[in-house]
């Protein structure tokens, strides 16, 4: 945690559907409680981003009041995005939330802000770096083993790359059974990102970004394992240091704080000598 005792702030996106409460039938941002309990629990404060119209500059208007992102599970990604056309199985784009996660996504790697992916997350992460998706695993492995339907979590055993953060927030655990439900996955691997878990027949489980303080991506779901919170901790760990590094700087440049939005931690000062991120714990 900051000084002064602060939680960090981590925005989640939402989904943006239709929806139904009482005598109410009408599109509505929501998220499940379960992403939000699992930041809170971990130390954090929750904060919702739900899909609306979006700028590189709105995007860094967001980022800017943050110390961490999560781009959480949802509907499938537009295969136009990664230069297909949709699978018979695929579902019904969603521009705007594929749009609004893009560029929060640019934004906070720009500014090195930490970053979990989950599910989606994942594979948003892959496509905007440039990489691609299988649009439906049955078709590759045979059978709905990674989403039997009906709401109901499947459980999958992933094999983790010694020496990753992943395996590092996981306590140096090299193998862990994990809940799941996906019928896509990442196919071509974007450039800069390394593949840290895989379940079988080799379908890309966690991917991460060397080159980042923190990016790292899951395809399965940590906010359904229960008290299992060492991704969310990791992630709100991250968090609190950015804020310590971006408070630092903002303390260190003239004008910063009356300008209202916190430099990134990738400029050069005096301040900034040292990777935000680049930490031995997870």
């Amino acid at each position: 945690m900051p000084a002064g005792g602060t939680p960090p702030l981590i925005g989640l996106t939402t989904y943006l559907e239709q929806a139904s409460t009482g005598v109410w039938n009408v599109p509505a941002a929501f998220l499940p409680k379960v992403y939000f309990d699992a930041i809170t629990r971990a130390g954090g404060i929750a904060v919702l981003l739900p899909p609306q119209p979006v700028t590189a500059g709105i995007a860094a208007r967001v980022l800017d009041s943050l110390d961490g992102l999560v781009i959480t599970g949802g509907k499938d990604i537009e295969p136009a995005r990664y230069g297909q056309q949709p699978h018979p199985h695929t579902d019904e784009p969603r521009p705007d939330r594929d749009a609004w996660e893009d560029a929060l996504l640019r934004g906070a790697l720009e500014r090195d802000l930490p970053f979990l992916g989950i599910c989606r997350g994942a594979q948003v992460l892959n496509v905007t770096l440039g990489g691609t998706l299988h649009q439906h695993l049955p078709d590759l492995v045979g059978d709905t083993r990674y989403q039997a339907g009906g709401g109901v979590f499947s459980t999958a055993d992933v094999a983790v790359q010694p020496g990753s953060r992943l395996s590092g927030l996981l306590g140096g655990d090299t193998g862990i059974s994990v809940p799941v439900y996906h019928h896509q996955a990442i196919d071509a691997l974007a450039d800069g990102l390394v593949v840290t878990g895989v379940s079988g027949p080799g379908i890309v489980q966690a991917v991460e970004l060397p080159a980042a303080g923190f990016a790292v991506a899951v395809q399965w779901h940590p906010e359904e394992a229960g008290d299992d919170l060492r991704l969310f901790a990791g992630l709100v760990a991250a968090a609190g240091r950015y804020r310590h590094v971006t408070d630092a700087i903002a303390a260190s440049t003239p004008g910063a704080r009356s300008s209202g939005a916190r430099p990134s931690t990738t400029q050069s000062t005096a301040a900034d000598t040292t990777h935000p991120e680049r930490s031995t714990e997870p």
